[in-house]
């Protein structure tokens, strides 16, 4: 599909599921390196992303299945600890497969991730966690080598310029998991989806301690296991249809939803007058009113997440009163700010902030 046609203004009304989280099956997929054997992961979403990793694991030796939302793979005879080029080059989340590959390998290869262009986004986090484990890492010609008879329990640090790491957060928890004694991983990545893998890799018979704090500890173990799993929800596109509801002045419920990860997002919505109430798992958004506007701050988790940023920005066009967006995890995350501004939108650059003067719709 190269492009949609909508036809407005609708106001958007009914029930919705959200789906699997990608970026928790995304890591889980590459753990499952860890241990020979079957795995059954429930509730994958069928995004392109997904069947990129699929087809990376196929290419070391995976035999992989997908249908109805399940990932059936065994890991049994993997044949090499070379990610394929075509397939790691175009998303970024394959960097997750260095720590896995290492561990069960002694040795990674893997190219410089591809993926989303929203601003520079460094590997050098993961790069310092492998070789304090004790692996020796280089870059040759725009591939990732890594190699270790058998990773050390270390202490790392995992601040960045823009806080903490999800996915070097990942990638080190994998690697620690069959390491020798205990890792510590300070300034961890609180986001469920490293809970959601923390969860995964303890089924599998992990020591890992402190999931969804700032620091993580892991007890290194000889052997790993496969297991079955659920991937949580997807609170990404929950936020989306959250937005979606509000902006069009509508009525919709939303399953398979866990609010406790949606905290900051609930409030902001809240604040600029959206009505948002919670029963069995499900979330029902409407709006009757005018929108107010209100200023928002991304933050690493529990914070308002970066991946909400653009549809919030649509949302405050339609409020009343200035609103003042700052982006703080990628500060140059505003490619959809000129194409708002050609629909009719007020919307000013200042540095890491949109500065949004609000519409006021017929």
């Amino acid at each position: 599909m190269d492009y949609l046609i909508l036809k407005g203004p609708c106001r958007l009304e009914g029930t919705v599921t959200a789906s699997g989280a990608k970026n928790a099956a995304l890591p889980v997929l590459a753990a499952t390196i860890l241990a020979p054997g079957s795995f059954l992961i429930r509730n994958v979403p069928h995004v392109a992303d997904v069947v990129t990793m699929l087809r990376i694991l196929r290419s070391i030796g995976a035999k992989a299945f997908f249908s109805d939302n399940k990932v059936e793979i065994n890991t049994k005879d993997l044949t090499g600890s070379a990610a394929d080029y075509r397939y790691v080059s175009t998303m970024r989340a394959s960097v997750c497969l260095l720590g896995p590959l290492l561990s069960r390998f002694g040795k990674a290869v893997v190219s410089l991730p591809g993926g989303c262009v929203i601003g520079p986004r460094p590997i050098n986090l993961h790069l310092k966690g492998l070789r304090l484990l004790g692996a020796e890492v280089d870059l040759d010609h725009g591939y990732i080598v890594a190699r270790a008879k058998r990773l050390k329990s270390t202490c790392v640090y995992l601040g960045g310029a823009f806080g903490s790491s999800v996915l070097a957060t990942a990638n080190l928890m994998m690697a620690a998991s069959r390491a020798r004694g205990k890792t510590a991983i300070e300034n961890a990545a609180c986001e469920p989806e490293v809970v959601d893998l923390g969860r995964f890799l303890n089924k599998m018979g992990a020591q890992i301690r402190g999931l969804g704090s700032p620091l993580i500890e892991i007890e290194g173990v000889k052997k790993l296991m496969p297991c079955e799993h659920e991937i949580i929800s997807d609170r990404i596109e929950a936020g989306s249809y959250m937005m979606a509801a509000a902006i069009t002045k509508g009525d919709v419920t939303i399953r398979n939803v866990s609010i406790a990860n949606l905290g900051a997002v609930i409030d902001k919505l809240e604040e600029t007058g959206v009505t948002i109430t919670e029963r069995n798992g499900a979330v029902r958004v409407r709006r009757k009113g005018r929108l107010r506007a209100v200023s928002v701050t991304t933050l690493s988790y529990p914070g308002f997440p970066t991946d909400l940023q653009a549809q919030m920005t649509a949302l405050m066009c339609m409020a009343d009163g200035i609103s003042v967006i700052t982006e703080k995890i990628f500060p140059e995350r505003f490619m959809h700010v000129a194409e708002l501004n050609r629909m009719g939108a007020l919307i000013r650059l200042e540095g890491p902030s949109s500065i949004i003067e609000g519409t006021r719709p017929s």
